[in-house]
């Protein structure tokens, strides 16, 4: 798989998926902080500090995990990460995450995403993907669902969202 994929947003704009590199470290906390700072969609409550957004990139890329970056305009608007299992009991299993900032969205390109990462996996002799989402977030379970990961499970109220309590849902795709 090419670890550079461009393609064309529904605006006419051009958009990359490509490996994280240092340079994005700032972008990439930038574009955090907006999702963070909504508390809705993102299960994190700071975004990381300069020092720590760039140990992870690194750290992501000694471990041969995927952290990838949407980028729209030369800028990092989100990313997409598949973190493999360190357990060997668990190595051919890979948690997946992804956010994009208002700056990404609506684009149509939640599919070049998953599909994106799909081949990854597959690419890396993963068998399964997971992931958690809230149940709230219709949008990314029909995202999820579309790309073709199930539903395996629930945890009922497991987050308290703007006062309301929440499920999390956990869903898998299987390779």
């Amino acid at each position: 798989m090419q670890l550079h994929h461009s393609f064309t947003a529904k605006n006419g704009n051009i958009v990359t998926l490509r490996p994280a590199k240092e340079k994005d470290a700032d972008d990439i906390i930038t574009s955090v902080k907006e999702i963070v700072e909504a508390g809705e969609y993102l299960q994190k409550e700071t975004a990381r500090s300069l020092e720590e957004e760039l140990s992870f990139i690194n750290e992501m890329k000694e471990k041969g995990n995927m952290y990838t970056v949407v980028e729209v305009g030369g800028k990092a608007v989100g990313i997409c990460r598949i973190v493999k299992s360190e357990l060997e009991m668990k190595k051919h299993t890979g948690n997946f995450r992804t956010w994009i900032s208002s700056d990404g969205q609506g684009l149509g390109i939640s599919h070049e995403i998953m599909s994106y990462s799909i081949n990854w996996a597959s690419e890396n002799g993963l068998y399964k993907i997971w992931l958690t989402v809230f149940a709230e977030n219709e949008i990314a379970v029909k995202v999820y669902k579309k790309a073709g990961f199930i539903e395996e499970g629930r945890q009922k109220g497991q987050v308290k969202i703007n006062g309301q309590l929440q499920d999390e849902i956990l869903m898998a795709y299987f390779l």
